[in-house]
């Protein structure tokens, strides 16, 4: 039992980035009230970082998960300042701008002012040929397309066919978009993934009008820091891993408990525990006026879980944050509460396959980052990116680094091929879209297996309702994560950010 005076003991389930950001976030938020917290991490995986993981070989810099994020989400680049990691920043190459959409086997340059997959300016449009023009004319009727009625939400893939067309929606939405969530666009919520496209047709009635908008105001605002100016993607000189390393060391009082499992957690009974911990009923989804929850009064005091690992250790928590993926946070959680609405969030496997030359006998220059694969083409690839053309850093001078990606809603099976047919089966696709025949200098794959979470039609609403039934029923544990509010890096880090926030009782931002 925990007497009154010691530390409040959190334990943090997951050791991805949104795990080490609540930690990080908890250890500054007590620093600045003056609290006492032993923070324990625990992740079944031998390492921190989750999905980051970047790889040293030969003079390149390669990445096995993600590879950047979006400077506009400034959430990562605080972080950044806060870990003193600002300076290691760095934007896409300023030459390398042009992307590419692969239709009928061959590459097509991605029109200018198309902003996720909505053009903005009109004549670059009109003049692509991605698109038929009976595709190109059922877009703009988006001007002048009446606004949905019905309120709540809809398919991401079903919004954009209403506005702009099936066209647009298949050949170049779903492509660009499949990199961020390698999603069914008809199956992903439109509330969960791009809420400003609902909210650019009420406001404009129009998603163009709307796109428009938004675009001119971002640029009229100017209000990027320094360090997420130059470029629309970002990320570190030696890697994300950098970011890894930094809250690691940031976080050397958090004790960690690395390569074991949660099994269980068990609620302590009051005979068996110090007062438990409250959460106001319904506050976990967020008041009126938008501000984040906070711990309900006369409840600093906690102790009210055990949480068994397959170590055979059982660790007490007055509180918890659970990062984990949504079907490991509902095995430990269905116990004690309806999870229906974490099972209903499924999972897609994906690999990358990176491949490396020498640029002597590769004999092909890019003039861009790369491109992207429309499930229409039959191919097993999604995308590819030209590593070394898009990130200066990656590569030595004199080799080329491209990665190829495998792997969506739907067509997961190239994930598991062999290593040589996997392998095989790239080096095909990128002979039939690039004419590459050069041989690699070497090859590194990585599976990512249930990585990509698939958010529902109606998941925010799903999301709010397990979060207020939570607080009535597991009082003290914050469930946030990839699963929830956003997949990117700067997204993850949010949720961490807020979570801190909600458990120490202090309400803050969400930028």
């Amino acid at each position: 039992m925990r007497r009154i005076g010691e530390p409040d003991r959190i334990v943090i389930i997951g050791g991805g980035i949104s795990g080490l950001s609540s930690a990080f976030y908890l250890q500054r938020e007590a620093e600045r009230l003056g609290k006492e917290l032993s923070i324990t991490i625990v992740d079944s995986a031998p390492v921190l970082g989750g999905k980051i993981n970047t790889l040293q070989r030969d003079g390149f810099v390669i990445e096995k998960g993600p590879d950047s994020f979006l400077a506009r989400k400034l959430a990562i680049i605080d972080l950044a300042q806060e870990l003193g990691l600002e300076n290691e920043l760095t934007a896409t190459n300023p030459n390398a701008k042009k992307t590419y959409i692969l239709h009928e086997r061959k590459l097509h340059p991605m029109p200018a002012g198309l902003v996720l997959g909505v053009p903005t300016e009109i004549s670059p449009f009109v003049q692509t040929s991605l698109l038929s023009w009976g595709g190109k004319l059922r877009a703009l009727m988006d001007l002048v397309i009446p606004v949905r009625k019905e309120q709540g939400d809809e398919s991401l893939g079903g919004f954009l066919e209403r506005r702009v067309g099936n066209q647009v929606m298949r050949r170049i939405a779903e492509p660009l978009l499949a990199g961020i969530y390698a999603g069914d666009l008809k199956k992903l919520s439109l509330l969960a993934t791009f809420p400003q496209f609902a909210a650019s047709e009420r406001k404009h009635g129009s998603l163009i009008r709307g796109m428009q908008a938004n675009r001119k105001a971002s640029a009229a605002a100017g209000a990027l820091p320094a360090a997420a100016k130059g470029g629309t993607f970002l990320t570190f000189k030696g890697g994300l891993s950098s970011l890894v390393d930094a809250l690691d060391q940031a976080l050397s009082k958090a004790d960690r408990r690395l390569g074991v499992k949660a099994t269980e957690i068990r609620k302590l009974s009051a005979a068996n525990a110090d007062p438990a911990i409250g959460v106001e009923r319904g506050s976990l989804a967020g008041s009126q006026d938008g501000s984040l929850p906070r711990l309900a009064a006369g409840h600093e005091q906690a102790g009210a879980y055990e949480i068994k690992l397959d170590s055979g250790e059982t660790l007490l928590a007055d509180r918890i944050v659970m990062t984990a993926p949504a079907f490991n946070a509902a095995d430990l959680l269905e116990p004690h509460t309806d999870c229906s609405e974490l099972r209903a969030i499924n999972y897609v496997s994906v690999a990358n396959v990176v491949l490396a030359f020498d640029k002597a006998t590769f004999g092909l220059d890019f003039d861009g980052s790369g491109f992207v694969v429309p499930r229409s083409e039959g191919l097993n690839i999604t995308a590819c990116t030209w590593t070394s053309s898009k990130w200066l850093h990656s590569s030595p001078k004199d080799k080329v680094l491209l990665r190829c990606y495998v792997g969506r809603s739907g067509d997961e099976t190239s994930v598991e091929l062999p290593d040589e047919q996997l392998i095989a089966a790239v080096r095909r696709d990128i002979k039939e879209t690039m004419g590459i025949t050069a041989e690699p200098i070497f090859t590194e794959i990585t599976r990512l297996r249930r990585s990509m979470p698939q958010y529902p039609v109606g998941h925010v609403d799903n999301m709010k309702r397990l979060r207020e039934r939570m607080a009535g029923e597991l009082p003290g544990i914050w469930i946030t994560g990839a699963a929830f509010d956003g997949v990117g890096l700067p997204d993850c880090i949010r949720q961490g950010k807020e979570a801190a926030h909600a458990l120490l009782g202090n309400n803050g931002d969400k930028s």
